[in-house]
């Protein structure tokens, strides 16, 4: 998507723009606004910076990606997915682990987006995106734990760990802080969906904490200053960019690039079946990536598409990208406005909103399809991720659980189907095709399914046996894939056949299937002559070719 394209883009998506709309995409800002502080500031504490950070975040994305981004409905900002990969940076590197990997993050967005290759992130299959999903929600709610509890307990890399360390006790919990957390779970479970329109539950939630808490005066931890600025005191600079320490960033930078894509991705696949406009997929990366490599500079932390901000957005109304916009100004604004009220936020009550959002991100839908249907590949290579995310670098989990998904499709489309058959002459003869019974025998084989490197043992064990062939014909019409293994085992096939005074021949066979054969000398080898349209067509020329033999 060039440039020339996203300014068609903006034209054709103000064309026809009025105040009815303009108050539509001020209302949906609005509202937006209001659902993403308290994300806002949960996300910002759960990536291990500052609430100040994710509120940054949240109005530098709003305005920059939502700016660039590839549909008029995408809303950006720190998320919770993303929290669980920086929470692991801040523990090795510090908040500069973030701003270095984020910047980095955002280069490799800018590069894919660029060169036009976000289809590949469809990729990534299915089972795997939600495995990955459901560990990333376990490590939110399992690194909310201590500030559920009131406690504070060592530091781990992996959050089954973390977890399990729990149970060894050792610390003493504070009723106040559970008694906050619990208020806020209970409002933004009880809370009718009908009423979210007018009050998020998760903001009536940390409303109805922090004046409870205020009231009670227990001393429980609160978020604490919230700065009246954009450019926060602590934020990145290139002088801080450690060249000889470059590749230690590289593995999460790509963690960081890959969760972004992919969930950007997925949001606008779900906004474009809510609106009907299709995500610009390539311009939307590259958007992300100019994003996420300013938003270092003014502290905040890696952003990525929100499906539930963006759903919302869509729900409320909005028209174009300026609810992004307004929903940024509108955080911005409250920043100045709001900051003594939001110092008070007790954490407990941010960790209520977390492990609430941590349940709800959960793919219910899917995940209740794949254990229900008992798809077995499906429920392992879950199951694998899922594990994997919550034990291992997130990296490494999005590979193993990519493996065993690929590891499952390739045993599945290798079920090369080879029925080798006589020639049923009573059979053709009903069809008026009339032939010798006299010559050596015909033999027909009937390939179904890709012949490619994870089938050629099929392939090879399947001829192995092969006596008392004058021609073999193969009906490959139900083989839509060769590779270069597919050539060779045809062709040691034809080489066998040949030095036995046989005579190899195909029917059937796809023009891409024959492009290949062309490319890979197949076809001069056993004989242009020797391909037909189909297995009754070869079966006759075999025929005449075999009594021919006789004669002689």
């Amino acid at each position: 998507m060039g440039r020339k394209n996203y300014i068609q883009m903006l034209r054709d998506e103000f064309q026809g723009y009025n105040r009815t709309k303009f108050q539509q995409d001020l209302l949906a800002g609005l509202t937006v606004a209001a659902v993403a502080l308290p994300l806002a500031l949960a996300f910002g504490v759960a990536s291990g910076a500052s609430a100040a950070a994710g509120l940054v975040t949240a109005v530098v994305a709003g305005l920059i990606i939502g700016f660039l981004s590839g549909a008029p409905y995408q809303i950006s900002g720190p998320t919770g997915a993303m929290s669980a990969v920086l929470i692991v940076l801040v523990q090795r590197y510090g908040l500069e682990g973030i701003w270095i990997a984020g910047f980095l993050s955002g280069v490799f967005l800018l590069i894919i987006g660029v060169l036009k290759l976000g289809r590949f992130i469809a990729f990534i299959p299915s089972p795997v995106i939600t495995g990955f999903t459901s560990g990333i929600a376990l490590i939110i709610f399992i690194g909310q734990i201590d500030n559920f509890l009131g406690v504070t307990t060592p530091g781990s890399e992996s959050a089954l760990f973390k977890f399990l360390e729990y149970f060894k006790g050792g610390f003493q919990i504070d009723w106040q802080t559970i008694m906050i957390g619990l208020l806020v779970i209970l409002i933004m479970i009880f809370w009718p969906k009908r009423w979210g329109v007018l009050s998020p539950s998760s903001l009536l939630g940390i409303i109805v904490a922090t004046v409870f808490n205020g009231l009670m005066k227990w001393p429980v931890a609160v978020i604490g200053e919230i700065p009246k600025t954009i450019l926060l005191a602590e934020r990145f600079n290139l002088n801080q960019f450690p060249l000889e320490n470059l590749p230690e960033f590289l593995a999460p930078a790509l963690t960081i690039t890959a969760l972004g894509a992919v969930e950007s991705l997925l949001c606008g696949a779900v906004a474009s079946n809510m609106t009907g406009i299709r995500l610009q997929a390539n311009l939307e990366l590259v958007g992300q990536g100019i994003g996420n490599m300013l938003i270092p500079f003014f502290g905040g932390v890696p952003a990525t598409a929100a499906i539930a901000r963006t759903s919302v957005g869509i729900k409320s109304g909005g028209q174009t990208r300026l609810v992004s916009i307004i929903h940024a100004l509108g955080l911005l604004l409250s920043m100045f406005l709001l900051a003594p009220v939001m110092n008070q936020i007790p954490l407990a009550a941010l960790a209520g909103v977390l492990m609430v959002t941590a349940w709800r991100m959960n793919e219910w839908h899917s995940i209740r399809f794949i254990f229900n249907k008992r798809f077995k590949s499906d429920i392992l290579a879950f199951s694998i991720t899922m594990l994997a995310t919550i034990t291992l670098d997130l990296t490494q989990a999005i590979l193993i659980g990519t493996f065993i998904a690929g590891a499952i499709f390739l045993n599945k489309i290798a079920s090369l189907q080879i029925n080798i058959q006589e020639v049923d002459t009573e059979k053709l003869k009903s069809r008026g095709i009339d032939i010798s019974q006299n010559c050596p025998h015909i033999r027909v084989a009937y390939l179904r399914g890709p012949l490619f490197f994870a089938a050629s043992g099929i392939f090879n064990e399947a001829f192995s046996q092969l006596k008392d062939t004058q021609t073999l014909i193969l009906s490959m019409r139900a083989v839509p894939l060769l590779d270069t293994s597919g050539l060779e085992v045809i062709q040691r096939l034809h080489e066998k056949i040949k030095r036995n005074g046989g005579q190899l021949m195909l029917a059937g066979v796809h023009d891409n299937v024959r492009g290949m054969m062309q490319r890979g000398g197949l076809e001069d080898s056993i004989g242009g002559e020797n391909f037909f349209w189909s297995s009754e067509q070869a079966i006759i020329a075999a025929d005449k070719l075999s009594c021919t033999i006789c004669d002689k």
